[in-house]
């Protein structure tokens, strides 16, 4: 694994526009978003719908291409400033090229859609290793399968369902298959848009869980897009929030919540449930620890039986 001195992302004043067909005016999706991602840390991207977070999200994954087919496509790029992801520069990068195909081999994506990308003909066992032989077709199959069986594990599913299809599950263990294939590899960053979508709110937990105990056991970075401000507060370290394509407030949650400037931030402050746990900040320099960390959100007993099926 290639180590990366200094942060996770940098985005230096980033926009990020759609293109349609050929005269019609560019959509500007992200408009000068300036963060940074440090090493080890969880930060939550939190916005409404048509924000501009999932685009951003995409970027920071080399996930832009193109939106859509036929004249309703519109493709993605990154029209100014600049992104910096795992010390690699990204604007203007060809997806062909070297450099980008080792560097989305060091990010792990899960996009909303995951759970329904998974091909109804594999075996979950076979849709979570997929990546691994995507890379090396001579990998060995024996070590293939304790990766694959220790993620199954840590994603709270039975090893029994790796002989399943994928289609014979829910959709609260397809997204947890999706979690378990996104991170199959041991990426250094993992990009997750609305991890929890879809899923039923008796297994939200245990989805969101799974992640944030992933993540302090193998110490990568990540960026989660959340429209929830509760789940977002329980799992990330700090949160980006976005309104009308716009960063409209960066830092810790007490930070960005007990002083909120723009009018979107002040509504999130004065809707917000009851308080929550809060996670306690990342340190500067990443450190390595072998306690889990708090579950996210309510309920830390055992999983009831509806809970370990759904």
């Amino acid at each position: 694994m290639i180590a990366v001195n200094g942060p996770a992302v940098v985005a230096d004043d980033v926009s990020i526009e759609y293109r349609g067909v050929r005269g019609a005016a560019p959509i500007r999706a992200v408009d000068g978003v300036s963060l940074t991602v440090r090493q080890g840390e969880i930060l939550a991207l939190l916005g409404e719908s048509g924000s501009g977070k999932s685009t951003f999200a995409a970027a920071i994954a080399g996930q832009l291409g193109a939106t859509g087919e036929g004249e309703g496509a519109h493709r993605r790029h990154i029209a100014g400033g600049e992104l910096t992801v795992l010390g690699q520069k990204v604007r203007g990068l060809r997806p062909a090229s070297r450099k980008a195909q080792r560097l989305s081999g060091r990010i792990g994506y899960l996009p909303q859609d995951a759970a329904d990308r998974l091909s109804p003909d594999l075996t979950v066992g076979e849709a979570i290793a997929e990546p691994i032989y995507a890379r090396d077709r001579r990998f060995d199959r024996k070590e293939a399968g304790l990766i694959v069986a220790r993620l199954v594990d840590a994603v709270h599913l039975p090893l029994g369902v790796m002989r399943l299809n994928t289609w014979e599950l829910s959709s609260g263990q397809r997204q947890r298959v999706a979690l378990a294939r996104a991170l199959v590899l041991e990426p250094q960053l993992l990009v997750a848009d609305e991890p929890a979508r879809g899923v039923d709110v008796l297994v939200r937990q245990s989805v969101l869980e799974a992640l944030a105990n992933l993540q302090v056991g193998r110490q990568f970075s990540a960026v989660v897009v959340s429209s929830d401000l509760r789940e977002a507060r329980a799992l990330a370290d700090r949160v980006a929030v976005m309104a009308e394509s716009r960063l409209v407030g960066l830092g810790t949650f007490d930070e960005v919540l007990d002083n909120p400037l723009d009018p979107y931030v002040r509504t999130l402050a004065a809707t917000a449930a009851r308080p929550v746990k809060r996670r306690p900040a990342a340190p500067t320099a990443p450190r390595r620890s072998s306690a889990p960390r708090r579950p996210v959100g309510a309920g830390t007993g055992p999983r009831t039986e509806r809970q370990e099926n759904a």
